[in-house]
């Protein structure tokens, strides 16, 4: 049996009015360049909500108030022969913009708050689309 574990992260997506904030990811490796929510990884001992709003605030300087979990998705990395070489579990919460003004910070090259109606055409993380979608639904159902 392998000692290999998953790697816990987390991710916010914050609603301003009907925009969502987006990021662009500048930490250089697979996703650099690549429009996501901000997120990162949950240090030992740190509640999930704590590091989702801690990431949120490194990466962007808003703070929000955490709704709910929007999702939850296993991301496999590299490897050969079909056996990931990393894996990621990413706890996504749906949140409301309760104040700062979004500014790139931490690893994050860019910020915007963007419709989601905006998204198409946009070089965006896999999957990113779909969690924003389910965002939206946890808000709407408030």
């Amino acid at each position: 049996m392998s000692e290999l574990k998953p790697i816990l992260g987390v991710s916010t997506c914050v609603w301003k009015g009907g925009d969502v904030l987006l990021v662009k990811r500048g930490k250089a490796g697979r996703y650099e360049g690549l429009w996501s929510l901000p997120g990162g990884h949950v240090h030992y001992g740190e509640a999930i909500r704590d590091a989702a709003l801690r990431e949120l605030a490194e990466e962007t300087g808003v703070k929000a108030d955490l709704l709910g979990i929007a999702d939850c998705i296993d991301v496999h990395l590299g490897g050969e022969e079909g056996t990931p070489e990393h894996h990621y579990v990413i706890v996504t919460f749906a949140a409301r913009w309760t104040g700062g003004i979004a500014k790139a910070g931490d690893d994050a090259a860019d910020v915007q708050w963007r419709a989601p109606g905006g998204l198409d055409g946009l070089a965006m993380t896999p999957g990113a689309a779909d969690v924003i979608q389910n965002a939206h639904k946890v808000l709407t159902a408030l």
